[in-house]
Formats: C-alpha cells, sequence, structure tokens
C-alpha cells in the first residue's frame, strides 16, 4: 500500500497552516478549542470561499473567528431545518395513512395492487419489512403478540424511515378511485390564474425526496452553507429562477419544504426564526452561498 501524500497534523502545526496561509488568529485558545472540538478537517469546508487556490493564501482580513462563526451559524441552520423537515415528515405520515384508507384494509401496504412499479413495491416492502423487525415499539410488540404480527397502515407509517416512506408516495398509483388525490389535496398551491391545483405525482415525490436528503444531511450534521445539494425539487413556476441556477442549493430544498408545509401556521413560526437567525449572522455569510435570489423573502414568506 502506498503512503498518504499529506502528513498528519497536531493542533499546534494546524495552526500554524493557518497562519502560513496568512489567516489571522486572533485568539489561539479560542482556535485551539475549536479545533479540538470540531476538528481542522470539518472547519475546513467554511473556509473554501476565502481561499485562492491559485495563491493558496486566505483573502486578506480573514480572520479564523470569521470561520468559527460560520460554523456555528450553519449548525444553528441546520438543527433548525431538521425541526421543519421533522414537522413535514411526521404529517406526510398521517396524511398517507389517511389516504390509504380509501381502500378499507388496514393492510395495504402488502397489496401491489395499488402500486405502479411492482419491483419497487417489493423493494419497498422488504425495507419496510427490516425497519419493523428493528422496531422495538410498544405498537409494533402488541401487533406481534396480539394479531399475529400482522402491522396495520397505521403503525406501519410510524416506523418507515423517510426514504421509504419517499419512495412508497413515489410509487402510488394516480387513477381514478386511487390514494393519490386525497393524498395531494393537503398540498395544493395556487396556479397563476388563482386557482387551487393538486401537484402531479411527480412534482409532490420531488418536493418529499428533496426534503429527506436535506433531513438526512441534518441527521448526520453535514454542512449546509456552500455546497450544492444534488436534488431537484420542481419548482413552481411563480418560483422558478432565471436564468436557471447551474446548481442547486438550500433555497431550493427551502422551497420544497414551503410546499410540504403541515399548516400555514407552522411555516411562520419557522420563517420567523430563520430571518432571526440570518439577522443575528449578518455579515458572517453570503446569501448567494446558499442560491438564494435577492428577492428570496418575497418567495419564502406567507402573508398573514
Amino acid at each position: 500500500m502506498n503512503p498518504y501524500p499529506k502528513r498528519i497534523l497536531t493542533i499546534p502545526q494546524q495552526l500554524q497552516s493557518y497562519t502560513d496561509a496568512g489567516m489571522t488568529i486572533s485568539s489561539v485558545e479560542e482556535a485551539t478549542a475549536a479545533l479540538t472540538t470540531i476538528g481542522y478537517y470539518r472547519l475546513r469546508g467554511y473556509s473554501f470561499h476565502l481561499y485562492d487556490n491559485a495563491s493558496r493564501q486566505y483573502r486578506p482580513g480573514t480572520d479564523f473567528s470569521d470561520i468559527l462563526n460560520l460554523y456555528h451559524f450553519d449548525t444553528e441552520l441546520s438543527r433548525l431545518l431538521f425541526g421543519m423537515a421533522t414537522c413535514i415528515e411526521v404529517a406526510l405520515r398521517a396524511r398517507l395513512s389517511d389516504a390509504l384508507l380509501t381502500y378499507n384494509d388496514a393492510l395495504i401496504l402488502t397489496d401491489p395492487t395499488v402500486f405502479s412499479d411492482k419491483k419497487l413495491f417489493w423493494q419497498n416492502l422488504s425495507s419496510l419489512a427490516s425497519q419493523i423487525t428493528r422496531s422495538n415499539d410498544v405498537f409494533i410488540r402488541h401487533n406481534f403478540q396480539n394479531h399475529d404480527g400482522e402491522i396495520p397502515l397505521w403503525a406501519a407509517v410510524e416506523v418507515m424511515s423517510f426514504g421509504t416512506l419517499s419512495k412508497t408516495i413515489k410509487n402510488l398509483k394516480t387513477g381514478k378511485g386511487s390514494a393519490y388525490p386525497v393524498l395531494a389535496r393537503y398540498y395544493c398551491y395556487r396556479s397563476p390564474r388563482g386557482k387551487l391545483v393538486k401537484p402531479s405525482l411527480q412534482m409532490l415525490s420531488s418536493w418529499i425526496q428533496s426534503v429527506s436528503v436535506l433531513r438526512n444531511m441534518c441527521a448526520h450534521n453535514s454542512r449546509i452553507y456552500n455546497r450544492t445539494i444534488n436534488t431537484f425539487p420542481e419548482l413552481l413556476i411563480v418560483d422558478q429562477l432565471t436564468p436557471k441556477p447551474l446548481h442547486n442549493g438550500l433555497y431550493q430544498i427551502l422551497l420544497a419544504m414551503k410546499y410540504l408545509r403541515p399548516t400555514d401556521e407552522i411555516w411562520r413560526d419557522f420563517y420567523g426564526d430563520l430571518q432571526s437567525l440570518f439577522d443575528r449572522y449578518k455579515g458572517f455569510f453570503d446569501f448567494s452561498c446558499m442560491n438564494f435570489p435577492s428577492d428570496w423573502t418575497a418567495h419564502l414568506k406567507i402573508d398573514a
């Protein structure tokens, strides 16, 4: 095995590498504490926009505290996003269960006839079976002990992963008498002519998948700020950017969150918290690094 070309740096060497690259460290004690509790590599992601790869130097005037403040901003942002994603996920579980009750069959999730792609149905059912067997929830044990192991729809949706939930919805049939129109009515939006419109399955699925991806990023403490997020929610015409951005960022996922909001009140509370966060860290971050257009408030805000 060939040796890895980069050497391991001690904390003092990491600090020296910052100063060698032109960064100011106004508090060595603060920087040392950050490097021992957060880590050099994780913090590196918050300095990309401040570093010139050609000269291998940081932008003049860059201080370590700039990176640390951006890290704290991203951490708080991640927690806020995770909370909203959780509200969306919980509502989706309840609404999918309600929609599937159309068939009047407690075990409908095991019936392939209500799903479009049969191979995907079995893949999803396999994932759900694994999630059920790993669960220690009292309602799962109750059904094992009292109902011969049959898990009804309303219990099964509670132990589904967000990914399985997303894939299950994406695979629903959409014809007359199917469950999808019942689910879609919860997520109606206004057309340019002012009419309430149910989203297509493709559109709704793209929103759910995008929120699922972001939720997982937050759950695993991934950096949100200044990165491409490779998922593509289908945006409403009124929210589409011109020219179309080369990549998706947080802004596009926030729009999907808005479309999927459980209630207007929940979204207003979230939006207010988001605004407060932006105000507290004003000057430490750049909206463009999250793909925000100049008129982003007009698109994310909901009037009272």
